[in-house]
């Protein structure tokens, strides 16, 4: 079913050794675009071909300075940092191709030198959020064999934690510090370039872990050819990213939707990408108009809040740079569209793509947005909507979204991999409809379909029409046991500030509701609450609201 593998550049071997059997993965579509070559470094493509072409000087990233400014690294600058470090990692802590190294840090330049330079030496990037605690990084150490780990100095606490096992706590080495034995320090007794390990397009270099809105991570391996697959899938072929591009966003590079959007995308296109640590809706307007980025990418609860703050106080931000904006990581209601639409001008591009495929592949940008859909599947992917026995649905009928292309899920020795991957299908865990022109109608993940008298309720529809109501900020919905109905529909209601939370006001968002879409759908329970659970990724974890049901 899947391609053989070419040799290895591994000379640790166990990342292969932890790939699913044959039978259990997806089918490949490998034509072009996504036709690589043998051997293939990512970092390579991304960042050393762009120097060699000529790109040496232009910025690539930028970044907040302790003066309230902007740093601009140039190509030829972040190249040297990730020579310099990749150096550090094989001779100076002796590391060979296939070792795992565990990435912690916020978004920043040292982060993005540790991603690439971990992928130039033939290593595979561990990816972990800042948010993570000593007990979350403790499962991801010892499920992946992290032997050393580059952190920022300021997250060091908890990774010392969790240390233990493969991970000894004098192979956590930071960034950030003065120290004679920083990686900053060390990095400066290399100054000659690096020459990247020989990798197989197929070789592992990076495992990510499932972001957790289902409470049970899974580590997704990714190989080189998929970081550069993804860049020459929806960034090339929807977004059309360019050299002229720069882009900007809150996703963490420890999460495939920030490690594409923030730092493969714009490197592939030879752009520039700013970074920042941490970001509220205000202050990522204010970099947007100090930046002049032009592309964003966040989740659709950002981009209402960002919404919001421009029509609270329209002078203060500026977003004439923008011509694009990706929404991606939970459902996109028309309200948060129409509403950044009319703050901004610009039509937002929503996505929907999964860990286990490494980033969108279902999307519409600009003209070819249609109201209420996702999109289209990106070029070189087809997408299906199966029934539990894996036959296509009729138009319009509520299935199980089933993707195949040039990426895939690979879970690392797990049992869920037969859960995930069912006849070369990748079945993602969304329930949607396919109109006869292809585009995708998201309805609900699997697992938020609420049955309540007979009727499926999409949780995602049901939030969309209280975050209609005027006094709502957010909302999300589930279903609670019921006897009568089995279950019954449940909204947790943030208000917008100002707002009294009372009985009157919870039976005019039901009513509202009512009158928005079909009757039986309404909540019939309505709490509300000063905010909503959510993972590092900013993704709603609808499981724990069941679980304080």
């Amino acid at each position: 079913m899947n391609p053989t593998l070419h040799p290895s550049a591994h000379l640790d071997t166990w990342p292969r050794e932890q790939l699913p059997p044959a039978a259990e993965w997806p089918e490949l579509h490998l034509e072009p675009p996504y036709a690589y070559p043998p051997r293939l470094n990512a970092a390579v493509r991304l960042l050393d071909d762009a120097v060699s072409e000529g790109h040496g000087a232009r910025t690539a990233l930028v970044t907040a300075d302790a003066a309230g400014g902007w740093t601009h690294t140039t190509y030829a600058e972040l190249q040297a940092d990730v020579d310099a470090l990749a150096h550090v990692l094989v001779h100076d802590l002796a590391l060979v191709p296939g070792n795992r190294v565990l990435l912690r840090g916020f978004n920043g330049r040292w982060m993005a030198v540790a991603s690439l330079a971990t992928l130039k030496a033939g290593l595979v990037a561990v990816t972990t959020m800042p948010l993570l605690r000593a007990k979350e990084l403790g499962v991801i150490i010892e499920r992946a064999r992290c032997g050393t780990a580059l952190c920022d100095a300021r997250l060091a606490d908890e990774l010392r934690q969790a240390a233990g096992g493969s991970l000894a706590p004098e192979a956590i080495h930071c960034w950030g510090t003065a120290g004679a034995d920083g990686l900053e320090a060390r990095m400066r007794a290399h100054s000659a370039p690096f020459p990247a390990c020989d990798t197989s397009s197929d070789d592992v270099c990076l495992i990510a872990f499932t972001s957790g809105t289902t409470g049970v991570p899974k580590g997704c391996m990714q190989f080189h050819r998929d970081v550069i697959a993804m860049c020459d899938g929806f960034s090339a072929q929807v977004l059309g990213l360019s050299a002229i591009d720069r882009c900007i966003g809150t996703p963490p590079l420890a999460f495939t939707f920030g490690l594409g959007g923030l730092l493969a995308f714009p490197l592939a296109a030879r752009a520039s990408t700013v970074l920042l640590e941490r970001s509220t809706p205000e202050s990522l307007l204010e970099a947007i108009a100090a930046t002049d980025a032009t592309v964003t990418f966040t989740a659709p609860t950002f981009y209402r809040h960002m919404a919001l703050a421009i029509a609270k106080e329209p002078a203060r931000f500026s977003t004439r740079s923008l011509r694009a904006s990706v929404s991606a990581g939970e459902a996109l209601p028309d309200a948060t569209r129409t509403l950044w639409r009319e703050a901004t001008g610009v039509e937002l591009t929503d996505g929907i793509g999964a860990t286990e495929m490494i980033h969108i592949f279902i999307a519409a940008a600009g003209a070819d947005v249609r109201p209420g859909a996702i999109g289209r599947a990106v070029p070189g992917y087809t997408v299906a909507i199966l029934d539990d026995t894996l036959r296509p649905l009729a138009r319009g009928e509520v299935g199980r979204l089933a993707v195949r292309g040039p990426t895939g899920c690979r879970y690392m020795n797990d049992a869920r991999q037969r859960d995930y991957v069912r006849g070369g299908w990748n079945l993602t865990g969304d329930a949607a409809t396919m109109d006869a022109d292809g585009y995708v109608f998201f309805k609900a993940r699997t697992d938020d379909l609420i049955l309540s008298s007979g009727y499926n309720i999409g949780a995602p529809e049901v939030e969309a029409a209280v975050l209609l109501h005027p006094d709502v900020a957010e909302c999300a919905v589930v279903g609670v046991p019921d006897a009568d109905r089995g279950q019954a529909v449940k909204a947790f209601v943030v208000l917008k500030a100002g707002t009294t939370a009372d009985d009157a006001l919870a039976r005019g968002i039901q009513e509202f509701v009512k009158a928005t879409i079909a009757p039986y759908k309404y909540p019939r329970v309505v709490e509300f609450v000063a905010a909503l659970p959510k993972t590092d990724t900013g993704k709603l974890q609808r499981f724990r609201l069941k679980e304080t049901k």
